[in-house]
């Protein structure tokens, strides 16, 4: 591509930085390659044949994209990003991801946002394959501390949620014993991993063993099941302030009984954007009330 810019093997290789038989020598090679002629000496200059010039087609906008690729990678090894990719989950963006959008959009008013309303599950399985730089998500990020940064935003304890005219409904307050006879109500595990042992775990701590009849694809889908099914669901503090009509949220009064709230993020240089949405997100907003 050089050498049919500049239309002389000798400008082409002083721009190249190289010998002029050496840059012969790799058109040479070149031609080999393709079995064919690829240039040929005009009385204006080196010009490309029939096959040259196809070739030289096709080849412009590869050689583009790496240039584009290469100066992506080179931003990101800076730690510069034109574009934020969030993973969240809706029930906690009013206490998290709003606070931090506005302090990263006054540091940077035109990053582009991608924002992602996921499961925990989903935002797991997006930031393994690279399609999010960020996840805000519950205890279930502990799962990717080795291969993520991850930083606790805060402990919270956890609401019982029950339907309205559940007998527990109009309970204040409520320790975990109260709810043994109940049956419970459970995410999918490729949703939030690992939260069926969690249930286990504190209802032991308790003294009785959850009875799991029902299994939510969504959250929509399982405050649904509590009110059609009166279940009983266990979910982080978060979910105060979450618009659901024919439940009750409880506060569970129990010190076994919290949830741990993280943000996750790509591993490599921290910078430019992604270090002041981190900056601007609330830290310690532990709800043990």
């Amino acid at each position: 591509m050089a050498v049919l810019e500049e239309t002389s093997l000798n400008r082409a290789a002083m721009r190249l930085r190289m010998s002029q038989p050496a840059l012969s020598r790799q058109i040479q090679a070149l031609e080999n390659e393709i079995g064919g002629k690829l240039l040929e000496r005009t009385t204006s200059g080196v010009q490309a044949t029939d096959v040259g010039f196809s070739l030289a087609k096709k080849i412009r906008p590869i050689l583009a994209a790496y240039d584009e690729a290469m100066a992506e990678a080179r931003r990101l090894s800076r730690g510069e990003k034109d574009q934020l990719r969030i993973g969240y989950l809706a029930s906690a963006a009013g206490d998290y991801l709003s606070p931090a959008l506005k302090v990263l959009k006054k540091s940077y008013p035109f990053i582009r946002l991608k924002l992602l309303d996921m499961s925990p599950g989903e935002q797991i399985v997006a930031l393994r394959k690279g399609e999010i730089d960020v996840g805000l998500i519950g205890h279930e990020g502990h799962l990717l501390a080795r291969d993520f940064y991850t930083h606790k935003l805060a402990t919270l304890s956890m609401l019982a949620v029950v339907s309205s005219d559940n007998p527990l409904a109009s309970k204040k307050r409520i320790r975990l014993s109260a709810l043994k006879d109940e049956v419970f109500l459970a995410p999918g595990n490729d949703d939030v991993p690992g939260y069926d042992r969690w249930l286990v775990k504190i209802c032991r701590k308790a003294g009785f063993r959850p009875k799991v009849m029902h299994k939510a694809t969504s959250l929509s889908n399982g405050l649904e099941l509590i009110v059609n099914e009166n279940a009983v669901g266990i979910f982080p503090g978060y979910l105060k302030n979450y618009p659901a009509a024919g439940v009750v949220k409880i506060p569970i009064d129990e010190a076994d009984a919290t949830w741990d709230f993280l943000v996750v993020w790509q591993r490599g240089k921290t910078g430019g954007p992604t270090r002041a949405f981190l900056d601007g997100l609330p830290s310690g907003r532990g709800d043990r009330s």
